[in-house]
C-alpha cells in the first residue's frame, strides 16, 4: 500500500511539473525579449525535466541527474527562464528527505554550481550595466530555490526519523513490559504452587507411617496444585507462541472470586489461616479488573511467603474497603525477617503496620514485587516485622483512576 501511494504522488508530481511547464513556457517567453523563443527542442527539454519524477521516490539522483542536465541544457541555450526552474526546489527537496545530509548536500551542491556558471554566462552576455546589481539578484534567489528546500527536506527527514526512533523505542518497551508481566505471573502462579507441593511433601513425610489417610490427601493435594501449575506455565507458554493479537489465547485471570480456593490450599499446606472480608463485594466483582488482580496477587505472594520463610502456624487475611481504597492485611506468628529488625505495635482498629524502611524488615524482592503492583497503581505497600513476632504485609490499593498498566520493574521475586 506505502509503494502504491508512493507511485501516485510520484506520478502527480510529474504530471503537475508537465502541465506547468508545457502550459507556461510560452507564456514566460513573452516578457523576456532578449531570451530565446521556445521551439521543439525547448518544449522537449521541459518535458524531459518533467517526466524524469515519475522515479523520483526509488531514485532521486537519477532524477537529479537528468532534470539537471534537461534545465542546464535549456538555460545554456538561451531559452527564457520559465516554469522548467520549478523542478530545482522539487529534486532539491527530495534529496534532503530521502538521502542523508552530506550526501544530499553533495548533490545539490553539484547541481548549483552548474547552474550558477550557467546563468552567470548568460548574465554577462545580457545584462551590460546592470551586471553587478542583477548578479546579486542571481546568487540570493538561487540560494533560495536550492538551499531553502534542502533544509525543509533535511529537517522533515531528521523529524520522521526520531518519530521512527520513538516508535521504535516504545514498541521495545511494550515487548519488555510483556515480558516482564508474563515473568511475573509465571513466579506468582508457579512459584506459589511449588511451595504448596514443598510444604505437603514435608506433611506426607512426616506422616507417611503412622497416617496413611494424611498421606493419601498430601498427596491429592500435590498432584491438584501440580495441575494448576502446569496449566499456568502451559497458557503462559502459549501465549508467546502465539502472535500478540487480539485474538491470542489468554489465561483468565485471577482474581478474588479465587481467593477462598488460594486459602484452602494454604491450610492444606498445615498453616491455619483465617479470612476477613467485610465489605468487599462478592469476589470481587465490583473491583476494578487491574486492583482485582494486583489484590490476589499480593494476597497470594504474602501467603507463598509464609510457607517458605515464616515458619508458622497460623496467617490472617484481612481485605476491606474503605470507601476509595481496598486495604489488605496479611499477619502471620511465624519468625518475622531475619535479624534484629525493628518491630512496630499494630495500631487500635487497623491492619498491621509496618515499618518498610526499618532494618532487617525482610523486604527481599519477592515484597519489591508487590510494592510495584501496589505503586503502579497509585497506592502503596508496606512489609516488615510486628510486635510480638510475625510478620505483617499492608497494601491500600485506590479504587479510583486505576486503569493504569501495572508496571513490573520489580518483579523478579526471591
Amino acid at each position: 500500500m506505502d509503494r502504491v501511494r508512493g507511485w501516485l504522488l510520484d506520478i502527480g508530481i510529474t504530471l503537475v511539473l508537465l502541465l506547468i511547464g508545457v502550459g507556461g513556457t510560452h507564456g514566460a517567453a513573452q516578457g523576456q525579449d532578449w531570451a530565446r523563443g521556445p521551439d521543439a527542442l525547448a518544449y522537449t527539454l521541459v518535458a524531459v525535466a518533467a517526466a524524469s519524477f515519475v522515479v523520483r521516490g526509488r531514485h532521486p539522483r537519477t532524477v537529479l541527474l537528468v532534470s539537471g542536465a534537461a534545465v542546464i541544457a535549456y538555460l545554456a541555450a538561451g531559452y527564457a527562464y520559465g516554469p522548467i526552474l520549478l523542478t530545482i526546489p522539487v529534486i532539491a527537496f527530495t534529496l534532503g528527505y530521502q538521502l542523508t545530509a552530506r550526501v544530499a548536500v553533495r548533490w545539490v551542491g553539484a547541481y548549483y554550481a552548474a547552474f550558477f556558471v550557467v546563468s552567470a554566462l548568460r548574465l554577462v552576455d545580457d545584462s551590460g550595466a546592470s551586471l553587478w546589481r542583477q548578479g546579486a539578484a542571481l546568487t540570493i534567489a538561487s540560494l533560495a530555490a536550492f538551499g531553502a528546500p534542502l533544509a525543509i527536506g533535511a529537517a522533515l527527514k531528521t523529524r520522521r526519523e526520531s518519530q521512527d526512533d520513538v516508535r521504535a523505542a516504545l514498541a521495545r518497551r511494550a515487548v519488555s513490559d510483556e515480558r516482564l508481566r508474563m515473568a511475573q505471573e509465571l513466579h506468582d502462579s508457579v512459584g506459589h504452587g511449588l511451595a504448596v507441593i514443598a510444604m505437603q511433601a514435608g506433611v506426607a513425610l512426616h506422616v507417611l507411617d503412622r497416617n496413611p489417610a494424611k498421606v493419601r490427601e498430601a498427596l491429592e493435594a500435590i498432584r491438584d496444585t501440580s495441575r494448576s501449575s502446569l496449566d499456568g506455565l502451559r497458557a503462559e507458554l502459549q501465549v508467546l507462541r502465539s502472535p500478540m493479537t487480539d485474538e491470542a489465547p489468554r489465561r483468565p485471570v485471577p482474581g478474588l472470586a479465587e481467593v477462598e480456593v488460594l486459602l484452602e490450599r494454604i491450610r492444606a499446606g498445615g498453616v491455619e489461616v483465617t479470612a476477613q472480608l467485610p465489605g468487599l463485594p462478592p469476589g470481587g466483582a465490583d473491583l476494578p479488573p487491574d486492583v482485582d488482580v494486583a489484590a490476589y496477587r499480593i494476597v497470594q505472594e504474602s501467603l507463598t511467603n509464609v510457607l517458605r520463610h515464616a515458619e508458622a502456624t497460623r496467617a490472617d487475611v484481612r481485605i476491606s474497603n474503605s470507601g476509595d481504597e481496598l486495604l489488605i492485611d496479611v499477619t502471620d506468628d511465624g519468625v518475622g525477617a531475619a535479624g534484629d529488625g525493628v518491630v512496630v505495635a499494630d495500631p487500635p482498629g487497623a491492619g498491621a503496620a509496618v515499618d518498610a524502611d526499618a532494618p532487617g524488615d525482610g523486604s527481599g524482592t519477592g515484597i519489591a514485587g508487590m510494592r510495584a503492583r501496589a505503586e503502579a497503581l497509585g497506592g502503596r505497600l508496606q512489609a516488615g516485622p510486628r510486635t510480638g513476632g510475625g510478620f505483617a504485609v499492608h497494601a491500600r490499593l485506590p479504587l479510583v483512576s486505576a486503569g493504569r498498566d501495572a508496571d513490573m520493574s520489580g518483579s523478579t521475586h526471591e
